[in-house]
């Protein structure tokens, strides 16, 4: 227990024995009062968001192994001379070919760079290395049997988005980390399929023919434009940032609510009125596009100002969302909606990461990322899962199909989302140290 103040001593001295002191204004200094905080506040240290990156890379390195076996012996195969139609990527809990493991390997290089410790960055090239090596082992193959279910048949043959962007971005970084990285005839094939396969709108808007004709889902900005706008960066060809910043702006206008700062889940062509249905991680796909694309989009580009108009008013419109523990919701803007890791996760880095670059202002926006990472670090549990992630989710008309979403610890969602949050809290805890004034968390 805390010593009691002087003054209050005093007044139990005075007091009768078998009268009992009120806690009010004249005997209590009620200011001081400790609230009952749900998730820590004004406790991120440096050393603590280390250790949630430790038990979560623990947890990866080990439930996601890079090894060719046999699918009916289970055994090992090293002579990669004669092709195995049996061959699969030894089973773990994650796929190393989805969008979400793109997002995991930009975590893992992120935490590298701002916490110094290589073993992030060499799971990401060790896994590359791996699928590199086995698209030449596979392609003939898949060549003579299009559908086959080969394990790289979605970097050889990508069919969606989905199959390409996120995780070309990530081969895209590591390729410009690692000049002698084998990469890029992946590379090639993934922005081939962005730019000259994926279905369109008469305009160039990339969309889908999902679940109604001429949809346009917003988690596709995040599967196109930043592979586009690290293309641009890995070769200089101003085409790639061009059409990069088409894609944000031309989404944009669809989908952005400007008086809510939110963006909607998904748009249809010919619709009079359309489904507005703020899904938070879809959010978090067009906030983390914007970031990646100004990481890399020429200063003196044209269509800069716009993109950065955008992060700044999505950034608003998030901050008035932000739930009291730190989290947000499912739905952004209903509150009876649970609260959602994987969304908080990437605003949490998003938010840190525009606080860091200065497109952002460090004392408005910097405490909100602090909160965030806050409560996304107590869904790291002790085994490194990330807890209370919604599954994946298509676009939906109503809201009972956001609201009920199932959650589950082997949602790749949550992986890729938290490494890049730590590792960006762990640079703004560099750039912008934090103090307590009055009992609030204020950033320098």
């Amino acid at each position: 227990m805390r010593p009691l103040a002087p003054a209050l001593l005093l007044l139990l001295a005075a007091a009768p024995a078998h009268a009992q002191v009120k806690t009010n204004d004249t005997t209590t200094p009620l200011h001081l009062l400790r609230p009952d905080y749900p998730v820590p506040y004004g406790q991120t240290k440096a050393e603590d968001v280390k250790q949630v990156l430790d038990r979560v890379y623990g947890y990866l390195n080990a439930a996601t192994p890079a090894e060719l076996v046999d699918k009916k012996t289970n055994a090992a195969i090293t002579d990669r001379r004669k092709f195995n139609p049996d061959a699969i990527i030894k089973p773990g809990d994650f796929r190393l070919t989805s969008y979400e493991w793109g997002v995991t390997y930009a975590g893992m290089l992120r935490a590298s760079e701002t916490t110094g410790d290589p073993k992030y960055a060499a799971y990401t090239s060790s896994r590359l290395k791996f699928l590199g090596e086995l698209v030449p082992y596979f392609r003939d193959y898949q060549t003579a049997h299009p559908e086959a279910a080969t394990p790289v048949r979605s970097v050889l043959q990508p069919h969606a988005l989905d199959d390409a962007g996120a995780i070309c971005a990530a081969m895209i970084k590591t390729q410009r980390l690692d000049p002698k990285a084998n990469l890029r005839p992946m590379i090639d094939n993934f922005i081939g399929y962005i730019m000259t396969k994926e279905f369109r709108l008469a305009d160039g808007t990339l969309a889908r023919n999902r679940p109604l004709p001429n949809t346009l889902w917003l988690d596709d900005l995040f599967m196109s434009a930043p592979a586009l706008a690290q293309m641009g960066k890995l070769t200089g060809e101003r085409r790639y940032y061009d059409e990069a910043v088409k894609q944000v702006t031309q989404f944009a206008p669809r989908m952005f609510d400007k008086q809510k700062g939110l963006y909607m889940h998904g748009w249809v062509q010919g619709m009079a009125e359309h489904p507005e249905f703020h899904w938070a991680r879809a959010n978090g796909w067009a906030i983390l596009t914007k970031v990646e694309l100004l990481d890399v989009l020429p200063a003196d580009h044209p269509g800069r100002p716009a993109v950065l108009e955008l992060l700044r008013a999505h950034a608003r419109g998030l901050a008035a969302q932000q739930s009291g523990t730190g989290f947000w919701h499912q739905l952004l803007d209903r509150n009876d909606s649970y609260l959602e890791t994987s969304a908080t996760a990437i605003y949490a880095y998003a938010i840190a990461h525009a606080v860091n670059q200065g497109w952002l202002d460090a004392q408005a926006y910097g405490p909100m990322a602090l909160l965030a990472w806050n409560a996304v670090s107590t869904k790291v549990n002790p085994q490194g899962q990330v807890e209370d992630t919604c599954v994946g989710t298509g676009m939906g008309f109503d809201p009972a199909f956001y609201y009920y979403r199932p959650v589950n610890v082997y949602a790749a969602h949550g992986y890729g989302p938290v490494l890049l949050a730590g590792a960006e809290i762990t640079q703004l805890l560099k750039q912008h140290p934090y103090g307590i004034n009055d009992s609030s968390v204020q950033v320098k």
